[in-house]
């Protein structure tokens, strides 16, 4: 099913004509279990973290990891205006339990964040990388194990298939 999913809408003569012209490694565009979701988990991992322009740091990951890079830049959007004020916070929260502190009242202001700039900064980021650590973790094992089982409930159906046909025959 979620192999179906990512190639359902794969164009062969495009794609290949895009990455030859512009000459990029077929990794990085391939649709395949290892590559989908090693691209998950990298564009989780980098959504969690509270840093400007987090799609590149996608793209300055690609030579360390082979990944759809589509997919990551894709999910580090997971992360958006919408949803950081609610994550950052529970990051927070999470960093100063980590760490033993007390949480400070949070006020969304400039002058508050601008005078308490240093005490969330370190509990953020404990925070933060725990976080993104175990999510991209978790998710990347979730979504191999789904591909793995969906590809084998597709064999089983279509043994299923070639079964009630030899009957039938």
């Amino acid at each position: 099913m979620i192999r179906k999913l990512f190639k359902r809408n794969n164009k062969k003569t495009k794609l290949d004509a895009f990455i030859k012209k512009y000459k990029i490694p077929r990794e990085y565009l391939s649709v395949n279990r290892k590559s989908i979701t090693r691209g998950l988990m990298v564009g989780i991992f980098w959504g969690f973290i509270p840093m400007p322009m987090q799609m590149l740091a996608v793209v300055f990951t690609t030579p360390f990891f082979r990944f759809n890079v589509p997919i990551a830049i894709a999910t580090v959007w997971l992360s958006n205006p919408v949803t950081m004020p609610f994550m950052y916070y529970m990051e927070y929260l999470t960093g100063t339990f980590l760490l033993g502190h007390d949480s400070l009242h949070v006020e969304l202001t400039m002058h508050w964040f601008s005078t308490h700039l240093g005490d969330i900064f370190i509990p953020l980021y404990v925070g933060t990388f725990f976080y993104a650590i175990t999510v991209s973790i978790i998710v990347y094992y979730s979504i191999n194990w789904l591909w793995i089982k969906s590809v084998r409930q597709e064999k089983r159906h279509q043994k299923r298939k070639d079964n009630k046909k030899k009957q039938n025959k």
